[in-house]
């Protein structure tokens, strides 16, 4: 009982000081994952009732991890990470290598030893995936060319740490038999054929049928959906890989299963609170008594990983031919310390090649780097605006990758012009091709541009937040523009654009806030759509048309299961 008290308390402390943190930083506009990390270096200060080393921040943190992988997995379409191959190989390999020995050699400079020097490289090397995907589905471009392009780069090198890791501890025995330590590669090869066959294998035969079973309650689905990862992530550490290749594994079984937006939305919740604790937890492990000997490396690794990392995919990404959006997006994205990074630390620790000095520096370098990073990426349009002469010079220009290859410019009047294209925009272009009203799509995942332009619709592929691609789509000669994307700032700059060429467009826009409503409406929005006051109208509006009958909402059932099982485009 007394055990379970500490607990509860510990939680208390953690929880208590990261939500005022949070709202902090919140009211400065900046991620919340900065006030996790800078609970987790007060902790660390003032060593709080010992909270380090607590229940709390030891097991929690990583089911976190576990369900940040389980999320990514469900969203990622593996089709298009196949079409991005290539240059997701380039660049993560490309950057790991240069990166490894860097650090290597800096390292070398500052006195450490050679052992020392290489597991500090290799901790140089890889970024944070929990950190970019959070921020990512924040602002809801997971799907975007430079989304996908960005989480495959880190899986990759996530791919590269686990086996790293595996090379480092290969003593254990596979089954008993001896295999591993005779034949490590040809082992670690099979049993991860193995762990991605049974992965699909259960997905294809096995979960579409539970889902289907459970589906009419929402708590059992919920139940089902966790326990599906849990397992897997089980069996995958059975076979000697991380909880990050078993979540991952587990989501992408259920990419494509017609249940994956509701079980999305049952997880977030639970989601969210531990990858609180996950970062709370990378803030505690800076020990402040040792800084003075590594403040120089933490330093140099620090400016790194936030202007050099970022400046390598830059140059192997521009020479695949991506446009400067989508490099500086991706790059700026990836200008931090993993997570994993400390944990080849800790095992270098364990193995008595790693002091905790060189722990601490890079255990600070994740946490210093992670915040700046944050911001970063939370500021990405604002900088990017600010550095566009810099960053063109990394545009090849000579060619353009299949995935930017926009359509010659569509000499249109009086059309429409509809940003997004993704469920409430697919409605729209619905009643648009219905009433043959001209009209242009720009929409920024390319599996939607792919899908637009093989019904030969007319689309843009880009970023409304992309200054450049509003000189494509004619707004002075637009009859209306509709944009669905939830981003004000991007709507803001929509606005902005269109006050600025003087058209007489009428421009409807959807907000996600109603102070987010206020600003569009005072900036000139002619329209805003807000989903809480629509769906309320549409219910009122349905009730007066149908009432006192109500076949209506009796027969709509399976019309709208029907919409919300469309993995693509709401007008398929």
């Amino acid at each position: 009982m007394e055990g379970t008290n500490s607990l509860f308390l510990q939680l208390a402390v953690v929880l208590g000081l990261s939500a005022v943190l949070g709202f902090v930083i919140k009211t400065l506009r900046l991620p919340l994952l900065v006030a996790y990390l800078v609970a987790g270096l007060i902790f660390s200060l003032f060593q709080v009732f010992d909270i380090i080393h607590s229940q709390a921040l030891t097991y929690l943190p990583e089911i976190g991890i576990a369900l940040v992988l389980f999320f990514i997995g469900m969203e990622l379409d593996i089709k298009e990470i196949r079409n991005l191959g290539k240059p997701i190989l380039a660049a993560s390999l490309g950057q790991i290598v240069f990166s490894t020995l860097a650090g290597f050699l800096i390292a070398q400079a500052l006195g450490f030893s050679p052992g020392e020097s290489f597991y500090l490289g290799a901790g140089l090397a890889f970024s944070s995936t929990i950190v970019v995907v959070k921020l990512l589905l924040e602002k809801k471009e997971l799907n975007s060319l430079y989304g996908k392009l960005g989480v495959g780069i880190l899986l990759l090198e996530d791919l590269v740490a686990v086996i790293l890791l595996m090379v480092m501890t290969v003593g254990s025995s596979f089954m008993n038999s001896g295999l591993q330590s005779n034949f490590p590669a040809a082992v670690m090869i099979f049993k991860g054929v193995l762990l991605m066959v049974l992965a699909f294998v259960l997905a294809k035969y096995v979960l579409e049928t539970v889902f289907t079973a459970v589906a009419k309650s929402a708590e059992l689905l919920f139940l089902s959906a966790v326990a599906w990862c849990f397992v897997f992530v089980a069996v995958s550490l059975l076979l000697g890989f991380s909880v990050v290749i078993g979540a991952f594994l587990a989501g992408v079984a259920l990419a494509n299963s017609s249940f994956h937006y509701e079980i999305q939305g049952k997880v977030k919740p639970l989601r969210d609170f531990f990858v609180t604790l996950f970062f709370v937890y990378l803030g505690s492990q800076v020990v402040f008594e040792q800084l003075g000997s590594v403040l120089p490396l933490i330093f140099i690794f620090t400016a790194y990983a936030l202007l050099i990392k970022p400046l390598i995919f830059l140059l192997i990404l521009g020479l695949f031919g991506f446009r400067k959006h989508t490099i500086f997006h991706t790059a700026i994205g990836l200008s931090q310390v993993s997570e994993f990074s400390l944990i080849v630390m800790v095992v270098g620790l364990s193995l008595g090649v790693v002091s905790q000095a060189a722990l601490t520096a890079m255990a600070l370098t994740g946490v210093i780097s992670i915040i700046a990073s944050s911001i970063m990426i939370t500021y990405s349009k604002t900088i990017y605006k600010k550095l566009l002469p810099v960053i063109s010079f990394f545009e090849h220009g000579r060619f353009v990758h299949q995935e930017e290859k926009m359509k010659e410019d569509f000499v249109m009047e009086d059309h429409v012009i509809l940003v997004g294209a993704h469920r409430m925009g697919g409605e729209i272009m619905k009643f648009l091709k219905r009433e043959r009203i001209p009209f242009l799509v720009l929409d920024f995942n390319p599996g939607v541009v792919q899908e637009l332009i093989s019904q030969k619709v007319h689309v843009l592929f880009g970023d409304l937040g992309d200054p450049e691609i509003l000189e494509f789509i004619n707004l002075e000669r637009a009859k209306l523009v509709i944009s669905t994307a939830q981003d004000v700032d991007d709507n803001l700059l929509l606005l902005s654009e269109i006050k600025r060429r003087r058209a007489k467009t009428v421009v409807i826009c959807r907000a996600a806030t109603s102070s987010d409503a206020e600003s569009l409406y005072e900036v000139g929005a002619d329209y805003v759509i807000l989903p809480e006051v629509v769906s309320g109208d549409f219910v009122v509006q349905a009730l007066k048309n149908h009432w006192p009958n109500m076949s209506f909402f009796k027969d709509r059932s399976e019309i709208e299961l029907n919409k919300l099982s469309k993995n693509h485009l709401a007008f398929e």
